[in-house]
């Protein structure tokens, strides 16, 4: 039974990074939403309330019902959450008069208080927030303030309740980190035992239990996660796990042989398959980036669904699922609206008889890569970048075509062999080549051209949540430029994409 602190996301955009802090100490979390809390088990060693875009003031301000928490658990409340106890507990909750954006000095009332041991008494954090607790809640002793902010944080006496009206899980705070592992460590009595070699014990041993004798089907992609997925069902299965490669006609160039060869030496039960003339068939005429993703992921199934008739007495269907999938698919307001589909996410129709397994569901990217490690995958697998699942189906914005992704291959081609001879891949968390759907004008030689815009894109991230966009050598994005333009038919153009996420994604669609 591994421990767990819960984290009950009211809607917070940081509500993930909280998570991540956690992780990052060996202390394992789980992020649910705040309207399906699960029964609390004695695993759960605290609970942790997210910030939230909401007042508490709102009509439709997000409630949850603390009943067997608040009191009986270790308890942290972050922004929203503190002015939620504030709110629901006897204090009460305002519209600040200097609302706090941004940086802001806290000062320590109580340095005794278990959260803030080992913090300095006058200390940098970051605010995000409207409204301002005018009242505390019955039985809260006050603990920290800022010069515009009399009740920072405070905590509830004869009770491991504390509130933070800042928010300790962003850098900007710069003793937030220190926070977190105190009520980790010193509030929940972690024991900070979640690693990537406890996680591969536990997880091979429950994949034994719950495959048994039968036979899974596997999708291989040639990326990270896929790869981690595979090795730990094989360690735990053995010939049990058949895996199959498709050719959907949207991978970079030379991908598909190249990826059965990397695997040539795995020991993996690997089969390769052709099907890009039905994806491309599927794609024709389509042009919404949702729309995409669907028929794609439709073909997947059903060419997994095909395949899986070749296995005798396959069962299951194992997929490379990681957390930021789960989480970015699951709105903590019921129904929303969607950023994009996780091909990963959302279970199988009725007509395929499969069950579905995904070991890695429970992990963010980085700690995928660090899993794989331990396994003693290959550097070169597992040092990657990211390739979504749609593929260049999601590159080539508008309509699809083979003449489309020819050039667009062409031009991957130059720009990822181009990080990797200036050694600037490995600098880069993910690099794309993007294919517009506007042409422009240009001149090659003495003639007038009328041809595609490509944008390059390359970011730095953690694990796909945030993303910052890579500042590449001015040198080095004109050489890739000219090379595009002079070696790739069809392209007159390169621009590149310096958009972070938020607001943009890493994808362009």
């Amino acid at each position: 039974m591994t421990e767990k602190i819960l984290i009950l996301d009211f809607g917070s955009q940081f509500t993930q990074l909280i998570g991540r802090r956690l992780r990052e100490i060996n202390v394992y979390c789980e992020i649910v939403p705040f309207n399906k809390v699960p029964l609390i088990g004695k695993e759960v060693k605290g609970v942790i309330l997210s910030g939230s875009p909401f007042s508490v003031r709102d009509k439709n301000a997000p409630i949850v019902d603390l009943t067997g928490i608040k009191g009986n658990l270790p308890l942290l409340a972050v922004c929203y959450g503190a002015q939620y106890l504030a709110h629901h507990f006897g204090g009460e909750v305002n519209p600040s008069l200097a609302r706090e954006y941004g940086r802001a000095s806290l000062e320590l009332n109580d340095p005794s208080c278990p959260l803030f041991v080992g913090i300095p008494s006058k200390s940098q954090v970051w605010m995000s927030h409207g409204d301002t607790i005018a009242k505390l809640p019955e039985g809260a002793v006050p603990v920290a303030s800022t010069g515009d902010i009399e009740n920072a944080a405070y905590r509830m006496e004869g009770e491991k309740t504390f509130a933070l009206q800042f928010h300790p899980e962003v850098y900007h705070s710069e003793h937030g980190a220190s926070m977190l592992k105190n009520f980790a460590f010193g509030i929940c009595g972690c024991t900070g035992d979640w690693t990537p070699a406890s996680f591969i014990e536990s997880t091979v041993s429950n994949l034994k239990e719950t495959i048994g004798n039968d036979k899974v089907i596997l999708g291989l992609s040639g990326g990270v996660d896929s790869t981690v997925a595979a090795v730990l069902l094989h360690k735990a299965i053995g010939d049990q796990l058949h895996c199959i490669f498709v050719d959907n006609g949207l991978l970079r160039k030379d991908e598909f042989q190249n990826v059965l060869h990397s695997y040539k030496d795995m020991g993996l039960n690997v089969t390769g398959v052709d099907a890009s003339e039905l994806f491309l068939t599927a794609l024709k005429g389509v042009t919404d980036p949702e729309d995409k993703r669907k028929a794609i992921g439709k073909v997947f199934i059903d060419v997994f669904d095909n395949e899986s008739h070749k296995v005798e007495n396959a069962t299951w269907l194992a997929q490379g699922t990681i957390y930021p999938d789960v989480i970015e698919s699951v709105s903590v307001n019921g129904p929303s609206a969607t950023i994009k589909s996780h091909h990963n996410v959302g279970g199988l129709p009725s007509y395929m008889k499969l069950k579905i397994v995904e070991p890695l569901r429970s992990l963010f990217k980085d700690e995928v890569r660090r899993v794989g490690t331990t396994l003693g995958i290959k550097s070169e697998l597992i040092s990657r970048h990211p390739f979504p699942g749609p593929g260049l189906g999601i590159r080539v914005l508008g309509e699809i075509s083979k003449e489309k992704l020819a050039i667009l291959k062409e031009a991957d081609h130059i720009f990822i062999n181009s990080l990797r001879e200036h050694n600037l891949y490995h600098h880069v968390w993910q690099a794309a080549t993007i294919l517009l759907p506007v042409k422009s004008v240009g001149v090659m030689g003495d003639e007038r051209t009328y041809d595609y815009t490509i944008a390059l894109r390359a970011v730095t991230s953690t694990d796909g949540m945030t993303a910052d966009w890579v500042h590449l050598p001015h040198e080095f994005l004109a050489k890739v430029s000219s090379d595009i333009i002079n070696k790739v038919n069809g392209v007159n153009r390169v621009v590149y994409d310096i958009s972070s996420k938020p607001p943009a994604t890493i994808e362009w669609e």
